[in-house]
């Protein structure tokens, strides 16, 4: 049938249908260039997506798009709220500054397995001592298990100090440093919250004091990226290479 042949009704059906069609191949289309595109330009994508929420409201009938942005705050907040219930005080019995016995701070920790393997700063947690973690589901006794070259302990949570309390953590969500663009901030959480300013470079220099020796890092989305240590240099440690240590050491679970 000619086009020219079509009466108006026929033609505003053709019109809509082939509308149809080419959404329906353009939306295909984007999703496989999607999937195939590298990170350096899905990464910008999904963060304009994450930050930028639309809602519709109804007001008088009439739907209404109401934009709301999500403030940094905001992300830094719930990134810390993310791993809360992750991260330990670690303390051993030591000496005060008497000379007396007495639990000292050994810095902190997060736990990185089902099994509660908690990972330290060597600098505080250097051998077999006696060691006790502490969240907010209570104090617990702690294990030495070993110690890295790369200035990393773990240690293995155990029994409940006080015979009762019962351990609750959640598992952090792993990240990837090298997934960071420069620009972006990265959060250290440990005694105290700090942020810098990603500068694209593998060798972060964090300067971290004995108290948040230990500290979790983190990007804005909660995944952590590593652990900061308490020497002279400032060093990071990547959780890749700390769990490529510990993933040979730690019994698998059935």
């Amino acid at each position: 049938m000619d086009v020219k042949e079509l009466n108006k009704s026929q033609l505003i059906m053709l019109a809509i249908l082939l509308s149809f069609v080419i959404s329906i191949v353009t939306g295909i289309v984007t999703v496989t260039l999607m999937q195939q595109a590298p990170v350096s330009i899905t990464t910008p994508i999904n963060r304009v997506v994450q930050q930028t929420v639309e809602k519709i409201t109804q007001i008088e009938g009439k739907p209404t798009v109401q934009t709301v942005v999500i403030k940094e705050e905001d992300l830094v907040v719930s990134a810390i709220a993310q791993n809360q219930s992750a991260i330990f005080t670690i303390t051993k019995n030591g000496f005060d500054a008497n000379g007396q016995t007495a639990e000292v701070s050994a810095g902190r920790g997060f736990v990185i397995s089902k099994d509660g393997i908690v990972v330290a700063d060597a600098s505080v947690v250097p051998g077999n001592e006696t060691y006790f973690v502490n969240n907010a589901s209570g104090k617990f006794k702690a294990n030495f298990v070993s110690t890295d070259k790369k200035g990393f302990s773990f240690l293995k949570i155990g029994d409940p100090v006080d015979g009762k309390s019962k351990l609750t953590y959640t598992l952090p969500t792993l990240g990837d440093l090298s997934k960071l663009k420069a620009g972006q901030k990265i959060l250290v959480i440990g005694d105290a919250i700090s942020s810098f300013i990603y500068d694209g470079t593998s060798s972060l220099v964090i300067d971290v004091n004995k108290g948040n020796a230990g500290g979790l890092v983190s990007d804005l989305d909660g995944n952590v990226l590593g652990i900061s240590l308490n020497n002279s240099t400032g060093s990071f440690v990547t959780i890749g290479d700390i769990m490529n240590v510990l993933n040979p050491i730690t019994p698998k679970t059935p």
